[in-house]
């Protein structure tokens, strides 16, 4: 299964731009002057993020850097980003987790803005550890990908990290009860993935018209790259549901677009 992209995304980019907003003020002084004149981490922050807006990956990544040496938590998530991604560099995910790893180590000001970066930062480690990194120490140990996902949707509330806990104790733990409980968590708040595999759950479990209603607003709200395996998941329930349960399915998941839809205003 594809992995989906994270719902908090939108929270790390408004934590982006508000750490940024000062570049957008200094009128007259280009990004890199801004990042040679100043040596404070934030300073060095909002020039990399004003130089990667501009498309100079490679300045953005040196002022980023700079900003992450000394200690800027939003720097080090997004050059943990750039190499995890191939962002205008050669990925290398050992790098990333390294500095990934840093950012859970040395934490943010609880309440703060930054914590969005933590959080992420544990889903990354987590994701790391389901598979390990080939040819480096990182192996894969399902305990700790639990681990720091559980930390990660417990002490943040990560909408994702509640999602993969939900899927691993589906696949590898086969703990209908508590996947359940996660993937309720993470379906009230709008995954897409916990919302199909929540309405699997329960279609399986004979809650027909429930499951098929909620595999129906997951395939009408995913993405490209996720439409194929949620797809396969509602035309089968689709295919197994009477023309009654049908009707009410559809009707129950058109009411679910519309309360997405008003949450999103």
């Amino acid at each position: 299964m594809r992995r989906l992209a994270r719902s908090s995304s939108w929270c790390i980019r408004l934590a982006l731009l508000s750490a940024a907003a000062g570049a957008m003020s200094t009128t007259g002084v280009s990004a890199v002057d801004l990042a040679q004149r100043s040596p404070d981490p934030w300073s060095q922050f909002r020039s990399g993020y004003q130089l990667y807006s501009d498309g100079d990956k490679d300045g953005a990544l040196a002022a980023y850097a700079k900003a992450a040496e000394d200690g800027h938590a939003g720097a080090r998530w997004k050059v943990a980003r750039m190499y995890a991604d191939g962002d205008g560099i050669a990925r290398d995910d050992y790098r990333a987790f390294k500095m990934f790893q840093k950012i859970v180590e040395h934490g943010v000001t609880p309440g703060s803005q930054e914590e969005i970066f933590v959080s992420d930062a544990l889903v990354a480690l987590a994701r790391y550890y389901r598979t390990g990194i080939a040819e480096t120490d990182v192996r894969a140990n399902s305990d700790a990908a639990m681990d720091l996902y559980v930390r990660a949707a417990s002490v943040y509330g990560n909408t994702q990290a509640q999602f993969e806990i939900g899927h691993m104790l589906l696949d590898e733990h086969r703990n209908l009860r508590r996947a359940a409980r996660w993937l309720q968590l993470a379906s009230g708040k709008g995954h897409v993935g916990a919302q199909a595999l929540l309405g699997d759950l329960l279609f399986q479990k004979g809650r027909t018209v429930e499951g098929l209603a909620l595999l129906t607003t997951a395939l009408d709200r995913a993405s490209e790259g996720d439409r194929g395996w949620i797809r396969q998941r509602q035309e089968q329930a689709f295919g197994l549901a009477s023309e009654a349960e049908r009707r009410l399915a559809y009707e129950m998941s058109r009411h679910q677009l519309g309360e997405v839809v008003v949450s999103a205003q």
